[in-house]
């Protein structure tokens, strides 16, 4: 005569039949209509990180662009422009210099607004050749704590700095 164990005992169901392991088709509809619903709450938190990334990023690029642009002109003892591609900085911009070369070009960001001057000029000193200016960078769609400004001096330094142009 075998007398089940305790664990045993809870395997074996009253009709003679051991109990499957693992999750009922309820325990699982549950279960992923939880996770369903969580990620629903969270999906607008991460679009905003996902907007302030894309912007500091940008802000980012930009910057060391400008940066290089400006010691590219001090290096070749010549003038060194900046331009927006096809006239919206948002679609990327080109860095020639006075003979036309392309020293460096950056491709578009989808999902920033970049608003600046047409061109942005050192001059072999690594200066600019017009006053000073600002190019603004904001989220497209986004809320206003993503946008980020970038301030060129006369000298041709550039100044990155958290919220709108002034």
């Amino acid at each position: 005569m075998h007398i089940p164990t305790y664990r045993e005992h809870l395997c074996v169901r009253p009709s003679g039949r051991r109990r499957e392991r693992g999750f009922t088709i309820t325990e699982t509809m549950l279960a992923v209509a939880v996770l369903a619903i969580l990620v629903g709450l969270a999906a607008p938190g991460f679009r905003e990180i996902i907007l302030s990334q894309a912007v500091k990023t940008a802000s980012f690029d930009l910057f060391s662009n400008l940066v290089a642009a400006r010691s590219e002109a001090i290096t070749r003892n010549t003038t060194v422009t900046v331009t927006p591609s096809g006239g919206n900085w948002a679609n990327g911009w080109t860095i020639t210099d006075s003979t036309g070369d392309v020293v460096r070009q950056q491709d578009q960001f989808a999902q920033v607004l970049i608003a600046g001057p047409g061109a942005i000029t050192f001059n072999s000193a690594g200066r600019l050749t017009t006053g000073s200016t600002s190019i603004s960078l904001m989220a497209n769609g986004g809320k206003a704590p993503h946008n980020r400004c970038i301030e060129i001096n006369l000298g041709g330094r550039p100044a990155a700095k958290k919220g709108a142009c002034i």
